[in-house]
């Protein structure tokens, strides 16, 4: 058996005490939990005047509830995915130009990653929905209004210089072998990182890049701080100040952000995996072909003999 490396391996002594601090702190929580609950239904917070609108079909304002929270979800959806898109497309550029570029020409670029990553999300999605309109770059022509692709340009903004960093260290993380045997073959410095740098960058920091669009996602509730948008969070908010219930609707609110950043998650472990097992064939056939070049000379001069 294996060795700890991150912790020293506990003595009897030492696992009974974990033990023992365990069974205390799910007792304690489970008392807080208890706590809670008792506090909420002495204050009728389970009763079906509140939660009726939200899972009760035959509850008469049921069905204008979930119109919303639809509508809420699909607007949601749609701008993470723009955003999520343009991040990742603007990210790569911006990595490969910053491996690319000399040590002079990298400064611009290192200079607007630091500046984007150093602001918070919100002030970016500010900037895109109030300050563009207010300086006159109107976007109300485009599909989607002014402030969703104000909300997008905020999100792409900060998410595209985080991706900009996974990539370039995904990069950075592969044997220096690889570029030079990729020149040594003939390519060129631009063949050799799209072709052979960046599948292997995105294959390794895969888990971050399905992470960082996991916080694009959330991070579009934003724009309910900034302007009106019936993204998700919003739509919620709307519900509860009409049924003053704002428990039962953001608890429902939030079971639905959980749902779709599971799905998103379960979606890049399929691609993960997916990805693992190509790259498992692609090895297999690899060698089989090399064997069998190597063998089939001595094959034929045995035959011959």
């Amino acid at each position: 058996m294996s060795e700890p490396v991150l912790y020293d391996a506990q003595g009897p002594r030492g696992r009974r005490r974990t033990r023992i601090g365990t069974a205390v702190a799910v007792v304690l929580l489970a008392g807080l939990a208890f706590l809670v609950v008792r506090r909420l239904a002495d204050a009728g917070q389970f009763s079906m005047e509140l939660w009726g609108p939200l899972i009760d079909p035959g509850n008469e304002a049921f069905d204008a509830v979930w119109r919303l929270i639809r509508v809420g979800i699909l607007n949601t959806l749609k701008a993470a995915a723009v955003a999520m898109v343009l991040s990742v497309v603007l990210g790569t550029l911006i990595a490969v130009a910053r491996l690319s570029l000399g040590r002079v020409g990298r400064i611009p670029l290192t200079g607007l990653v630091e500046v984007l990553r150093g602001l918070p999300v919100v002030v970016l999605v500010y900037f895109g929905v109030r300050v563009l309109d207010d300086v006159g770059v109107d976007l109300g022509g485009l599909p989607g209004g002014q402030v969703f692709w104000g909300l997008v340009l905020g999100l792409t903004a900060y998410n595209m210089v985080v991706f900009a960093e996974v990539i370039r260290a995904g990069v950075a993380s592969l044997p220096r072998g690889q570029r030079e045997g990729a020149l040594a073959t003939g390519l060129t410095p631009g063949q050799t990182m799209r072709i052979i740098l960046l599948p292997q960058a995105f294959r390794v920091m895969l888990p971050a890049l399905i992470s960082q669009l996991v916080v694009v996602l959330k991070d579009t509730s934003l724009v309910t701080f900034v302007a009106n948008y019936d993204e998700l969070l919003s739509q919620g908010r709307s519900i509860q100040r009409n049924l003053d219930n704002p428990i039962q609707t953001f608890t429902v609110i939030a079971l639905i952000y959980i749902a779709m950043n599971y799905t998103l998650g379960r979606l890049a472990q399929w691609v993960q995996a997916r990805q693992a097992r190509a790259g498992r064939v692609s090895r297999a056939t690899t060698a089989t072909a090399v064997t069998a070049a190597a063998t089939g000379p001595a094959h034929v001069a045995g035959g011959g003999a």
